[in-house]
């Protein structure tokens, strides 16, 4: 018997979501969104636009928020649309979804952070979907499960051996209008405010149909802080670009490269500085005292 093939859906559009502070990325982020860093010689939102166009993708829409006016140049560059965020502080990614919820049909929903080895973008897709790759071991990632035929049938944060939710997705015209009209109901409510869409998505998973699309780790990264970045290039490893960075090994003497295993340190919800290990005594860096507070043993 013929399996009977499923309707190829056109892609019309690309939203790319880069609204966010990306607080993890220290102390980078503090001085310029993430997704404007260069990898490999190449700015990572720019190889994401020109991965798009190759694939016939032109009408292109990033969604800003954090330090916005260093997006603008992208306008006359490349021919996309800007649209603000107002609310990117207050609440969560959904908000980047809601306010560009029109514009969606058969639609790419990227991340302004993932850098892509090869281009994953077509012009044509057979229905909607959310890339994977395979985490071997532990990880703290969305975990996926699956039906015999790739449909996500279960979301659940962490697990062991799994393949995870990493990279871009494709909305498909039927799932984008059953997913604005949850996102509408439910947006003004209180718990919502903090919510991934993913979140959102997994609450009304049985409602919305979203299939895997599994890919080789080779493929497709996002770089959570500095160090992930400097393992995939090296060129991170001593010269960063980061004024902050520079003015410690001023202070103290050092190279860049002594400078490791950097997280944020959060006070009152906001990211105010970060910890970070330098020649193995730890210390901790204040963004706006521009302080500097080694640790005692």
């Amino acid at each position: 018997m013929n399996v009977k093939e499923e309707p190829l859906l056109k892609v019309e559009n690309a939203i790319i979501m880069a609204a966010g502070f990306s607080s993890r990325f220290a102390p980078i982020s503090y001085e310029y969104p993430k997704s404007l860093v260069k990898v490999k010689g190449q700015i990572l939102i720019e190889r994401q636009i020109l991965q798009l166009k190759e694939a016939g993708i032109d009408d292109i829409t990033i969604v800003v928020g954090y330090k916005k006016e260093l997006f603008y140049y992208l306008i006359d560059q490349f021919q996309v649309k800007l649209v603000e965020n107002p609310d990117y502080v207050s609440r969560n990614n959904h908000s980047s979804i809601y306010v560009v919820r029109e514009k969606l049909g058969n639609t790419y929903i990227c991340s302004a952070d993932n850098y892509f080895t090869q281009n994953v973008f077509e012009t044509y897709v057979n229905k909607a979907y959310y890339s994977s790759v395979y985490e071997e071991g532990e990880t703290n990632e969305w975990c996926i499960e699956t039906d015999e035929t790739g449909l996500i049938t279960d979301l659940k944060i962490g697990g062991k051996d799994k393949w995870v939710m990493l990279g871009h997705v494709f909305f498909s015209r039927d799932f984008s209008k059953k997913f604005v009209g949850i996102l509408e109901d439910v947006y003004e409510n209180p718990e919502t405010k903090n919510l991934l869409w993913e979140s959102i998505y997994a609450n009304h998973i049985d409602e919305l149909e979203l299939y895997i699309r599994e890919y080789s780790k080779e493929i497709i990264f996002e770089f959570d802080t500095l160090d992930e970045l400097r393992a995939f290039d090296p060129h991170y490893i001593d010269s960063t670009g980061s004024i902050i960075l520079q003015s410690i090994c001023e202070q103290l003497n050092c190279n860049e490269s002594d400078i490791t295993r950097l997280s944020s340190i959060i006070g009152n919800g906001e990211t105010i500085g970060f910890d970070c290990f330098i020649k193995d005594a730890n210390y901790s860096y204040f963004y706006e005292t521009k302080e500097l507070l080694i640790h005692k043993s």
